[in-house]
């Protein structure tokens, strides 16, 4: 899996290493190489005779970026940006690469700076902010984060050049982040090298143990696999039908997860060997599908038609498991196309050449480009509502449909809630019942693929609470939330008294002064004289060793007739008897205790 050896050339001659890069992608223009060739020129400026911790040459690392952006065939401006990514620490300002390349290359690297020099040695990645960040980045450009993949990708290639720590940390993020957001960009091959690489380090156990299954018995499994592929080929030269075909064993993730889901060692598992068959049209896609199952029994619930549903990311195949000899064989079968959309995902949206595929769809139809440019628009300072868009984006998805046929694609984990949303606001807003293929399910059920839902509603129901912690999909989030907060004002106020709670947390050298007496500002009386309140501490039940806070919602002061409520991990919080939010509190009475100014104990402050 380590691909340190790139390029022959030798490190130390960059020149030669430049010449390699070119012919290895010979689809630039002249006019780009001299581009390509000027921002190496000035990478090499600032940074020839630099070598990095692990002592390797510095300037090495961009040009491997470079390849691999290359290879998915990005346009002149990226590679140059991916050639200067970190070219920013050497004292090259956004007005020297404005100037010298463009504001396209000033852009994407402005961006890409932000996100990749976020510290490998810390849980940052694993922050919404950070996250929040590259998602809102990629609304501007999807090139940004097509390079700070690229830059993930090299790096876990090379992660022996990291100290142990950041070895860890940058594992861990490329699981929980940037292979799942190389799937949802439709980049496969990337996505399937950044979870080996990273179960390589995470668990390297484990992946010994599978590498060393695949490994085993590469004859017998060989002749297993030529024997499926002759027969499929036999059956298509009498059909007419011109098909490539190739076997591979499963990533090592995919195993991974394979075991973990079925609580069995890899030696246990039989369908680690999958066939893809390439041909020219849709409809041969499915004669294809037919000529496989002619020949083998498929096994019952493994067929996935993703031509006719295509995934978020774009994907589109086949997939069908069959029992060839005893042992469960998967087969994938798609157009040469849809596997060009498979292996480079959104990067085909950027060829080099404008125009050299006029099949693929722009970049901005993409389901997650529209989500991301919908919530762009939206504070996304909660957390609750950020994670559920997180979620929606880089998790898996499902299709369901209406009773009239039409499909709607929701995350994983979605309810029923979450689908009414789907079709209309309104029809959320009313859903009382679903069913699911007929059956009456409850509202907290997750849905499964390929259901038929079917929303029941009355005119009287409204969002509640309740829902709002059931639904998974940002949309019907923040329309429940919207309709609360202007509608239910428990609900509001609810919420203000759990940021009151949290705003008044205090730190233990506080917590020792709490009973403390505090003075209030003086206030003027309508003839203009100063008020002066006479501030006691409180009594709960009695005791003067209870920890205790003044609501900042009423700021209760004596003589104010007083009543105190237990909160969850702030103490007693008092408020005035008269205090609307304390009056609205659901099921207060359970929680109220009696509470009272301590009148005896002497004013510090007097």
């Amino acid at each position: 899996m380590d691909r340190d050896q790139i390029f022959k050339s030798s490190p130390d001659d960059p020149e030669a290493l430049l010449k390699e890069f070119f012919d290895l992608n010979p689809n630039y223009s002249e006019e780009d190489q001299k581009k390509i060739s000027s921002a190496w020129d000035l990478l090499l400026s600032k940074t020839r005779h630099i070598k990095r911790a692990c002592g390797k040459v510095y300037y090495l690392h961009p040009l491997r970026v470079a390849n691999i952006l290359a290879i998915n065939k990005l346009d002149a401006d990226t590679i140059v940006a991916a050639i200067l990514h970190p070219i920013h620490k050497f004292g090259v300002d956004t007005d020297q690469i404005n100037t010298l390349f463009g504001p396209t290359v000033s852009n994407i690297l402005v961006t890409t700076n932000k996100i990749i020099s976020l510290p490998l040695n810390s849980k940052t990645l694993h922050q919404s902010e950070a996250i929040r960040r590259m998602l809102f980045a990629m609304c501007d450009d999807a090139r940004i984060i097509l390079l700070t993949l690229s830059d993930r990708l090299d790096r876990i290639r090379n992660i022996k050049s990291l100290t142990e720590e950041q070895q860890r940390a940058l594992a861990e993020s490329v699981i929980e982040i940037w292979a799942p957001l190389a799937d949802r960009l439709g980049m496969q091959k990337e996505k399937n090298e950044l979870e080996d690489l990273s179960l390589k380090y995470n668990n390297p156990k484990v992946y010994k143990q599978i590498q060393d299954i695949v490994s085993q018995s590469q004859e017998e499994r060989a002749a297993y696999l030529d024997k499926a592929v002759q027969s499929i080929y036999k059956s298509t030269e009498k059909m007419g039908i011109h098909v490539t075909i190739t076997s591979r064993a499963k990533h090592y993730y995919s195993i991974y997860q394979k075991m973990r889901k079925r609580n069995k060692e890899a030696s246990e598992l039989y369908d680690l060997l999958a066939l893809r068959i390439l041909c020219q049209t849709p409809a041969e896609c499915y004669m294809l599908i037919g000529i496989v199952h002619g020949l083998w029994k498929p096994l019952d619930g493994r067929f996935k038609d993703y031509i006719a549903m295509p995934k978020a990311n774009g994907y589109q195949s086949l997939h069908t498991t069959v029992m060839c000899e005893g042992k469960p064989l998967e087969i994938q079968i798609r157009t040469v196309d849809m596997h060009n959309m498979a292996e480079h995902g959104i990067a085909s949206h950027w060829l080099y050449k404008k125009g050299t595929n006029h099949d693929l769809v722009e970049a901005d139809k993409l389901d997650i480009f529209n989500k991301l440019q919908q919530f762009k628009e939206h504070s996304l300072t909660n957390e609750v509502v950020f994670n559920t868009l997180k979620n929606e984006l880089l998790g898996d998805e499902i299709y369901v449909f209406t009773p009239k046929g039409d499909v709607k694609k929701l995350p994983m984990g979605a309810t029923a809630i979450d689908f009414a949303y789907s079709i209309h606001s309104a029809i959320g807003e009313k859903i009382i019942a679903a069913k699911a293929d007929g059956k009456i399910i409850p509202l907290s059920k997750e849905l499964k693929n390929t259901q038929i839902i079917e929303v029941i509603t009355n005119p009287q129901a409204h969002p509640t609470e309740a829902q709002l912690n059931l639904v998974k999909t940002s949309k019907a989030h923040q329309k429940i939330h919207s309709w609360l907060m202007a509608n239910d004002p428990t609900f509001s106020e609810k919420l203000a008294l759990a940021k009151e709670s949290e705003n008044e947390s205090l730190n233990q050298g506080e917590k020792a002064n709490e009973r403390k007496v505090h003075k209030k500002r003086p206030k003027k009386n309508p003839d203009g004289e100063n008020i002066v309140y006479k501030n006691y501490p409180v009594l709960v039940q009695g005791d003067r060793n209870v920890l205790y806070n003044l609501a900042q919602c009423c700021k209760p002061h004596y003589p104010n007739l007083i009543v105190g409520y237990v909160t969850r991990s702030k103490g007693i919080s008092v408020h005035r008897a008269d205090c609307l939010i304390y009056q609205r509190i659901p099921d207060k009475e359970r929680k109220t205790v009696e509470v009272s100014w301590d009148k005896d104990e002497k004013n510090e402050e007097d």
